[in-house]
């Protein structure tokens, strides 16, 4: 029976499964392996010592199809950089790389139809149409796009908290919230945030999204801002789906698991959009990974 690894390389984790036929043997998860200009090296690296530790903790040394989906392989050149890295690890007899929004799909839809929704690091709405046709919604980048995403989220929260420290702005938990042992005053802010690249930025989204939890009114104005433009993608979808059939939305990305502040704000607001069918279930894309990777076995 074969052995699949299915894996799950984001911005802000990596995600892998190990199974042999049905049975699931082990699970693990590594650093982000999101694939960044000119770092194709480190992603393989990354993802490489994620998927050895899965194998190990399955008691295996390598497996027959790896199927990974990762973020920032949109293009043919960067897809093929990575799968040519990780052959020569010698992770699995077959290697397919595949975008992160193709495994998303696969979790949430198979063969079918539908919409998925992500907010990660980035955003974007992907769809299917029931003639097979794809759909793209966003996914722009941080300087064109990318509202309701990670980075968009954290960057409103920095906004705010120099806003507030001028007085152009009402005070918030933020303005202590983002400090981190390594970044301790507002200053130390200031210089980090000139500057961190867009993930990095993107990191401090959930401590808006706790702050938001928590009641704090600035952070939940940005996390509702947030639902609305993530929302507006998938009005902006609807129309390449014909007929008055509601269409199933699935939320994927790390903004959009079930514990983030954000997942409700947006399930609420798609069951208040006409034709559509929110899947209320917890999506794991990981697994659509190891579904390709079984068909390919």
């Amino acid at each position: 029976m074969s052995v699949c690894i299915g894996v799950d390389a984001g911005g802000t984790k990596t995600a892998v499964v190990v199974a042999e036929g049905e049975r699931e043997l082990a699970r693990a998860v590594g650093a982000p392996g999101a694939v960044r200009a000119g770092r194709a090296l480190q992603a393989a690296s990354r993802i490489t010592a994620a998927v050895r530790h899965a194998l190990t903790d399955a008691g295996l040394l390598h497996g027959d199809v790896l199927v990974v989906g990762a973020a920032g392989v949109g293009r043919e050149p960067e897809r093929t950089e990575l799968r040519e890295m990780l052959r020569a690890e010698r992770l699995a007899g077959r290697t397919v790389v595949t975008g992160d929004l193709d495994i998303a799909f696969e979790a949430a839809f198979g063969n079918g139809s539908g919409i998925v929704l992500v907010s990660g690091t980035g955003s974007v709405a992907a769809g299917r149409s029931p003639d097979g046709v794809r759909h793209r919604t966003g996914g722009f980048g941080w300087q064109m796009g990318d509202e309701g995403s990670g980075y968009a989220i954290a960057r409103a929260a920095l906004l705010a908290v120099g806003r507030a420290r001028d007085g152009r702005g009402p005070a918030t938990s933020l303005s202590q919230d983002l400090l981190t042992p390594a970044v301790r005053d507002f200053d130390a802010l200031v210089r980090w945030s000139s500057g961190a690249e867009p993930g990095e930025i993107a990191s401090a989204a959930p401590t808006v999204l706790d702050a938001a939890r928590r009641g704090d009114a600035v952070a939940l104005e940005i996390v509702e801002a947030a639902a609305d433009e993530l929302v507006a993608l998938v009005r902006a979808m609807l129309g390449k789906f014909p007929g008055k059939t509601a269409v199933p939305v699935a939320l994927a990305g790390g903004n959009l698991e079930p514990e983030r502040a954000l997942r409700p704000l947006v399930l609420e607001r798609l069951r208040k959009l006409p034709r559509t069918a929110p899947v209320e279930a917890a999506l794991d894309p990981v697994l659509g990974a190891l579904a390709i990777a079984r068909r390919g076995a």
